[in-house]
């Protein structure tokens, strides 16, 4: 009988890690612009469609995001995407007020997809463009991880066993793929490293081609330059990643 119990107990618990871990993600579709002359703003993310502590935390840390992409109003705080296209709509108009002949419309556009999905780890990709005025709007992508089993967003450093040794690894790389020479500073050939050295963007993510570092416009080069990415394969990465991934 002992035997037959703890058999049921383990099969319920593995059943229940399996449904933890299992996510379904509906688009969520919102157009936000609320009249002819108001900002235009439009977003699509993934909503994790569980009852479950991961799901919840995944839509969560979503709106968060989203709502710093769109806070605009600092006597506003706000906790729903509603809020924040209000925050958003209170910078125009208040700009507009003080500027009414040189203000033009705002815009925001805000894209999620899931990037790389396996038992352990999700990736989500927000992919934003910001026109407040000036000669161009700004483009930008964030990579959000998160571990599913313990229902929480990854940290950088959080994914490496050592940081530094992924480091060494990954300036090798870059200096390959952009052609600095070895033993050349970092700036050499036009980049804007801080201090003219490298470093990891804050932006690292999984995709389904291998892990992605994503350095957005002006973070170590020019607008003109756009983003620089480089992406390394899993089978070169997987000796620095603290979980296993799969190839």
């Amino acid at each position: 009988m002992r035997i037959q119990i703890s058999f049921i107990a383990f099969f319920l618990l593995l059943t229940s890690c399996q449904e933890e871990t299992d996510l379904t993600f509906e688009t969520l579709t919102l157009d936000e612009t609320r009249c002819s002359e108001c900002p235009m703003v439009e977003i699509q993310i993934p909503k994790a469609m569980e009852n479950s502590k991961t799901a919840e935390s995944i839509n969560t840390i979503l709106t968060e995001e989203i709502i710093e992409i769109l806070n605009f109003d600092d006597e506003m705080e706000a906790i729903s995407i509603k809020e924040a296209v209000q925050s958003f709509s209170n910078g125009y108009w208040a700009l507009k007020k003080l500027y009414p002949d040189e203000t033009m419309g705002w815009e925001a556009r805000i894209k999620g997809i899931v990037t790389y999905e396996d038992p352990l780890l999700l990736t989500i990709e927000i992919d934003s463009y910001l026109y407040t005025g000036g000669a161009h709007g700004y483009s930008s992508k964030h990579y959000l991880n998160f571990d599913k089993r313990k229902a929480k967003e990854l940290e950088n450093w959080q994914l490496f066993k050592n940081r530094e040794d992924f480091q060494k690894f990954a300036e090798l790389k870059f200096r390959t793929q952009e052609q600095i020479p070895i033993g050349k500073p970092i700036n050499s050939t036009g980049l804007m490293f801080e201090r003219d050295s490298f470093y990891l963007p804050e932006n690292i993510g999984f995709t389904e081609d291998g892990v992605t570092l994503l350095y957005n416009p002006y973070e170590v080069a020019s607008y003109a330059d756009g983003p620089i990415t480089l992406t390394l394969k899993f089978e070169e990465v997987k000796p620095y990643l603290i979980s296993k991934v799969k190839s």
